[in-house]
């Protein structure tokens, strides 16, 4: 099969030939129809994060199932599937305790060391990243990794909600909780942003500000339910949004760029009693610094990992959002291209020109 191959850092991906074998037991072999192309890709093509090399990247992504193993019973070939990085072992401490997103025993669901690879090039493994491998004809998964959808569901769309848009909208509704009529902050319009601002908006919130250096996106943040902006190439965003509330600041605040500084700031600009939730990549050995005193305050920082997602869950519920009109998913594809597009798309992406890339296989 073709597929997009990452040789390390600052490099281009090559488009290549890669194997992939049949799947085992409780494997499957997916038909990508289409993948985002999402910033935490970008962050392992430019060296912030280490993977194994050679790896295949990509990581939102919706599909057709082609084959499956002996014992998989939840799907069969020709069901529509979303792929998602956060599969599950179904019986870890974590997973019974109602938390699949932060799984302690992913090992169950990969092929043990020194067997033979899902991937590989000439007898040579190939690393799958995030136990999906999206950047590819066909992905080869446990069915854990999977979520059955319905066939009406338009793919390019059910691919951004593989990660994107589960991780956004969930950071607001499952991890912090955003109550009806509260005030938020979201720094950062991107892909993950924008679902963040969405779910803050399907939550309730009465004030949505969005907070950005580039002014097209923050009127791309408007048309998905932002209330307010702050342009942050010539505005403090924790002044700005002091003033926008009264002096107090927000009650809830979320990162979703990966930046330290943003996420200082989000903490910064809380109301007492606030909660931060940090949803962007902070790069590795980076430290987030508060002010030791404002704590008296009780405001309060956290990370999110995926939107707290439980996929099998949340996926067809935001599906029925779509569906119903009250997630935007339609303005969210701001280019589609093909395998050979990837390395365009990540330069688009850090020029800040586009919301999200999709990458189509057919």
């Amino acid at each position: 099969m073709k597929a997009a191959v990452f040789h390390g850092p600052n490099q281009p991906l090559k488009i290549e030939n890669v194997d992939i074998d049949e799947p085992r037991e409780h494997e499957i072999v997916v038909r990508t129809v289409a993948s985002g192309v999402c910033h935490s890709d970008l962050h392992f093509v430019d060296g912030l994060y280490v993977c194994p090399t050679p790896a295949i990247l990509g990581h939102e992504a919706a599909g057709i199932v082609d084959k499956v193993g002996s014992q998989v019973t939840y799907v069969k070939p020709g069901d529509h599937v979303i792929a998602c990085l956060s599969v599950f072992c179904g019986y870890c401490p974590e997973c019974m305790s109602g938390r699949p997103n932060l799984c302690s025993n992913k090992s169950a669901t990969q092929r043990p060391k020194g067997d033979k690879p899902r991937l590989s090039q000439d007898g040579n493994k190939v690393s799958q990243f995030a136990d999906l491998s999206s950047y590819a004809e066909k992905m080869l998964v446990h069915e854990n990794a999977v979520v059955k959808i319905r066939e009406d569901f338009p793919l390019d769309r059910a691919a951004l909600i593989g990660c994107g848009v589960i991780t956004g909208v969930g950071a607001a509704i499952n991890t912090a909780k955003v109550e009806p009529g509260s005030t938020v902050a979201v720094f950062g319009a991107g892909g993950i942003g924008l679902s963040v601002i969405q779910g803050a908006r399907i939550a309730g919130a009465r004030q949505i500000i969005a907070v950005d250096k580039f002014e097209h996106k923050l009127a791309l943040a408007k048309r998905f339910g932002a209330t307010h902006t702050v342009d942050a190439s010539n505005n403090d965003p924790v002044d700005a949004i002091r003033s926008m509330t009264g002096g107090t600041g927000v009650e809830y605040s979320f990162e979703a760029i990966g930046l330290k500084k943003a996420a200082e700031q989000a903490y910064e600009c809380l109301a007492p009693g606030g909660l931060a939730t940090i949803v962007g990549m902070v790069p590795l050995g980076q430290k987030v610094e508060l002010d030791g005193f404002s704590l008296l305050f009780e405001k309060r920082i956290q990370g999110c990992y995926m939107g707290s997602n439980r996929f099998r869950i949340d996926m067809p519920r935001l599906i029925e959002f779509y569906m119903q009109g009250r997630l935007n998913l339609d303005d969210m594809i701001s280019r589609r291209g093909h395998l050979e597009d990837v390395n365009e798309a990540f330069r688009a992406m850090k020029a800040g020109e586009v919301a999200r890339s999709v990458l189509m296989f057919e």
